[in-house]
């Protein structure tokens, strides 16, 4: 009975840890590997992982970045897996041509373009703080950085924006200052 007890409490403890996490979990994923059904399929692992360690983690006010860790790491271990598949352009249907074309946005496509050129050094630190709304505190903790370390990560990845920005519109960052 006392281990019925144990278990349930254990239940509660998780399923009110997800309830409050899964959105900010899914949305680091799809940051993280660019693809909705990936995400779906990373957090659902994170998920699985989090409930079998459950117990290592003593403080539930630490479990945001413990369960984004999680998160970040499932990521790359769907990917070291992962065989990527490619697709000939030329074989797609009419349907499916018409959806590389397809766009909602283009700002919003372009901001998105950029922030995926950037490399993950920079891009992680900035979507955990732009979209999830992360300290450098907690980013640094999350990445296993010095907090200095993770702000001149931010730094360079707005630098490296605004060059994206103005090479596209044809304005070089150094003429400016001049």
């Amino acid at each position: 009975m006392k281990n019925s007890n144990a278990h349930g409490e254990r239940r509660k403890r998780f399923d009110r840890l997800i309830a409050v996490m899964h959105r900010d979990m899914y949305r680091y994923a799809a940051w993280l590997s660019r693809d909705p059904g990936v995400a779906e399929d990373v957090v659902q692992d994170a998920m699985l992982r989090a409930w079998k360690s459950l117990d290592a983690l003593r403080e539930d006010a630490a479990a945001k970045q413990w369960l984004l860790t999680i998160v970040r790491r499932e990521n790359a271990r769907h990917f070291e897996r992962r065989r990527l598949e490619t697709v000939d352009i030329d074989d797609l249907t009419a349907g499916q041509s018409a959806m590389l074309a397809e766009t909602d946005d283009s700002d919003l496509d372009e901001l998105r373009m950029a922030i995926f050129r950037l490399e993950d050094e920079y891009r992680e630190p900035l979507v955990l703080q732009v979209l999830l709304g992360h300290s450098t505190g907690e980013i640094a903790e999350l990445m296993n950085l010095r907090q200095g370390a993770v702000l001149t990560r931010l730094h360079r990845a707005r630098i490296r924006l605004k060059q994206i920005f103005d090479k596209e519109a044809g304005t070089d960052i150094h003429e400016i200052a001049r």
